[in-house]
């Protein structure tokens, strides 16, 4: 019998990862991540905040529901550190991050890990909709079953050590018999709604805590096209992402997206649908699962954020092991600071983060 950790953020998900676990034949502990940086308390206390204080509580019932024991860790100085500050780095140098696959890598996969580790317990389970498969040698990352809730994309900087002591229950699971499955067993959380919000951002806007944490990054500056002729002045460069078309503050007389952002020079790029298109992108900071490294150039379907579909392409490494993705179709809105995570049918071959794109 191994002993799992099961990180409990409070939601269906984790409650029925739980309970897996248990009825797989493990010994169970609930251990929920006490993430918050400091926060007046009727903030802490909203409902539907992954590891908020109602969400702690959450967790907590349900354990005493299933007889397993729970915990809270207080990773509030890590995450402060790690995925905080990250974020607020990456948008002021005018990129767009992804703080959830930040918060995988280091957070539940690295801290979370290394307290599971002393707690002398073999593996840790969350709720994420994924799957992994040992085959060859490696421990590989496969897409969910239900691909409409597959997370996979946020989970491709998971390293093979971190692979092999990482379980995902409900990754063979639609999410209607997650539900279904909590609401026979009496959890609380069996018709809880899913967090959409990033979870740090308490007041629904990423420009407001941007501007009490980096106040250079909310700096009026110039909009320009591509040509370098000024249309308009911006309120701060935080406030654009690369493809946003709404929200601009000019008037062009035909549809104009944001197609560059120039932190150096505060400047904000924007420009017909046409520019908004590129070939491929070159990618950094890379992470391989399928194999130890590529080989040379190889197929793949990449997928540039985490809504997006996976499109077709060549991959080829660089130097300094980066990759060059070049579609077979241009794309729009290739976004620096995000992800392009790279696929083999189901199996994340592995991905990096956008550095640029290639025109």
């Amino acid at each position: 019998m191994s002993r799992v950790v099961v990180a409990m953020s409070g939601g269906v998900d984790s409650s029925v990862a739980a309970f897996l676990c248990q009825e797989a034949g493990h010994e169970v502990i609930g251990m929920t991540m006490q993430i918050w940086p400091d926060a007046p308390e009727e903030v802490l206390e909203r409902e539907g905040g992954c590891c908020s204080l109602s969400a702690v509580e959450d967790a907590r019932r349900v354990c005493s529901i299933l007889g397993i024991p729970h915990y809270v860790t207080n990773l509030k100085r890590e995450f402060e550190h790690e995925v905080i500050d990250e974020f607020v780095e990456e948008y002021s140098r005018g990129r767009t991050p992804n703080p959830c696959i930040t918060c995988n890598k280091s957070l539940k996969f690295g801290h979370l890990l290394r307290r599971a580790g002393e707690l002398e317990a073999d593996f840790v389970a969350t709720g994420h909709y994924a799957r992994i498969e040992h085959r060859g040698g490696r421990y590989l990352l496969r897409k969910a079953a239900d691909e409409s809730k597959d997370q996979s994309y946020a989970l491709y900087s998971l390293d093979q050590e971190q692979l092999a002591r990482a379980l995902f229950p409900v990754g063979s699971l639609e999410k209607s018999e997650v539900r279904r499955i909590a609401r026979e067993r009496g959890l609380p959380t069996s018709e809880k709604p899913e967090s959409q919000d990033i979870c740090f951002i308490t007041d629904g806007s990423y420009r407001e805590f941007l501007a009490g944490k980096r106040p250079a990054s909310l700096a009026e500056g110039p909009i320009v096209d591509v040509q370098g002729r000024t249309l308009g002045t911006h309120p701060g460069i935080a406030h654009f992402t690369v493809g946003q078309r709404k929200g601009l503050g000019i008037a062009s007389g035909k549809p104009v997206y944001v197609v560059g952002i120039r932190p150096e020079s505060n400047t904000v790029v924007v420009g017909t649908w046409e520019e908004s298109l590129a070939r491929g992108l070159v990618a950094h900071d890379c992470n391989w699962i399928e194999f130890e490294q590529p080989a040379g150039p190889f197929r793949a379907d990449a997928k540039i954020r985490y809504k997006s579909s996976p499109a077709p392409a060549l991959v080829t490494p660089v130097e300094g092991g980066a990759v060059e993705v070049l579609f077979d179709r241009p794309q729009r809105a290739i976004t620096p600071g995000q992800a392009v995570v790279l696929y083999h049918d189901d199996v994340v071959a592995g991905g990096g983060t956008i550095a640029s794109s290639i025109s």
